[in-house]
């Protein structure tokens, strides 16, 4: 989840399903959002590139948080705004208070900007949110932060100081020190109250759903309680199911998208997670990047998606920005293989696929991660690469479809396909392939939306020839 003192982050989504007092699974329900993690782009640059996202058909935008956060280290003492190096990425998950602005993402008056532009394209803005931590350096900490829960020594768990030994443990892996970062008492009432009026004045800004960072590390009902908490009531409250102190969620959860970080693990209450917030399917991606490195789509489960949650409430990625950052674990995937991972996730009829916009100039192969590494700048351009463009339209368009999803060729092919509508297929590995497959596809003849290469079917059978990591848009 994190090395060393770099936080983790990707996942926390509350979403586009039905929510109700009871929280029923929803039934029959297909996803046609699409994110795009402008991975620290400032409020600026997202709203600079608004148009080419809703032409590359994102309809939500995720934001890095948003927040105080430090600004400087002890080992880099001036700061900056690199990725990293002067300045580093992880400031943003090292807060000081819970107010709106910091160096890289920008101000409030930069995201209101954002939200009112990107209403004009249909794309809602979603922050991704950290009430779990404050900075290492408990001197960052901002005097009004303190003051709102009547005093420093109120601000974090009996145990926020002490390192987690035991992830497994739920008493330590919620109320625990993490990487060196001290555990907030998100059970303190005032501390509920205070981050709440920052989440309305989010929402009031315009913003229209979260990610929760580190979710699994903030205690659900059933989970034993701090000794200096009455109930573990966090997600309560931030849901909108109960207000505190006279403040609660300025809007329902059915007009968010709101999803939590829950990495799964062991001893990890995907379930009762998943009774208040869409979750990450992390294993999902780890099971797909494997498939790409083994150059198979069938050498690890990729069907199913590998969690307790029904997946109309799962967000799916190829990477996330821990992955790409913390060891570089996905980093090493090229752009083709990464775009062939992104178009299977996107053809698929549920789950909500997340685009991690890796760092402009960067090549994570030749490990050159960072690339021209100034945050706040736009990534690359592969968030408009045409297989992603395509695949975000064809979801769009097969919106409802049920899908069948088959493998041909030993596993080197997939074909997601939607009805009798349309089809992706996707070619796994570094050397052409030609297929003949069955396929629910009508008759007739298609035009490939990416390469204008002709495909035929016929008496229910599709045949044509692709490219290296290929990707087929057909309908």
């Amino acid at each position: 989840m994190n090395r060393n003192f770099i936080l983790s982050g990707v996942a926390a989504f509350m979403a586009i399903f039905t929510c109700n007092a009871q929280y029923a699974k929803p039934t029959g329900v297909s996803n046609d959002d699409v994110i795009l993690h402008a991975w620290c782009w400032s409020f600026n640059t997202i709203r600079e590139n608004l148009k080419d996202i809703a032409d590359a058909g994102y309809t939500i935008v995720q934001t890095s948080p948003a927040q105080h956060c430090i600004t400087d280290t002890k080992s880099d003492p001036q700061g900056g705004n690199q990725l990293f190096g002067h300045g580093y990425w992880y400031y943003h998950y090292q807060p000081t208070d819970w107010k709106i602005g910091n160096q890289h993402v920008g101000t409030k008056a930069d995201l209101q900007a954002l939200c009112a532009e990107a209403n004009k394209y249909g794309i809602k803005i979603i922050i991704d949110v950290l009430p779990n931590h404050t900075a290492i350096d408990q001197s960052k900490v901002e005097a009004d932060l303190d003051a709102a829960v009547g005093g420093h020594e109120n601000l974090y768990h009996a145990a926020g100081l002490t390192p987690i030994r035991n992830y497994n443990d739920r008493l330590q892996c919620t109320t625990g020190e993490m990487g060196g970062l001290p555990d907030v008492n998100t059970e303190n009432p005032d501390f509920q109250a205070y981050y709440m009026n920052y989440v309305n004045e989010l929402l009031a800004c315009g913003v229209r759903g979260f990610r929760y960072d580190t979710a699994k590390h903030i205690g659900l009902p059933s989970d034993p309680l701090d000794p200096r908490s009455k109930q573990n009531d966090f997600w309560e409250v931030a849901t909108g199911r109960k207000s505190v102190k006279g403040v609660k969620l300025a809007l329902t959860v059915e007009d968010l998208f709101f999803y939590g970080e829950v990495l799964q693990s062991r001893n990890v209450k995907e379930d009762e997670y998943a009774q208040f917030m869409g979750l990450t399917a992390s294993s999902m991606g780890s099971n797909l990047r494997r498939d790409l490195d083994k150059g198979s789509w069938t050498d690890r489960d990729v069907v199913g998606f590998s969690h307790m949650a029904a997946p109309e409430r799962l967000v799916t990625w190829v990477e996330s920005h821990d992955t790409y950052c913390n060891d570089h674990e996905s980093a090493h995937l090229t752009d083709a293989q990464v775009r062939a991972g992104w178009a299977y996730l996107v053809a698929r009829q549920n789950g909500t696929p997340l685009f991690y916009s890796r760092p402009d100039g960067s090549n994570g192969p030749a490990k050159n991660y960072w690339g021209n590494n100034v945050a706040g700048a736009k990534g690359n351009d592969e968030f408009k690469a045409p297989e992603v463009v395509e695949t975000n339209k064809f979801r769009k368009a097969m919106s409802g479809l049920a899908e069948t999803v088959t493998f041909e060729n030993n596993g080197a092919i997939a074909q997601i396909a939607r009805g009798s509508k349309g089809a992706v297929i996707i070619n796994i590995t570094n050397s052409d392939q030609s297929f003949k497959a069955a396929t629910t596809l009508a008759k007739g003849k298609y035009t490939d939306k990416v390469s204008g290469a002709k495909v035929k079917v016929k008496k229910g059978v599709v045949s044509g020839n692709i490219a290296p990591y290929g990707v087929m848009v057909l309908y």
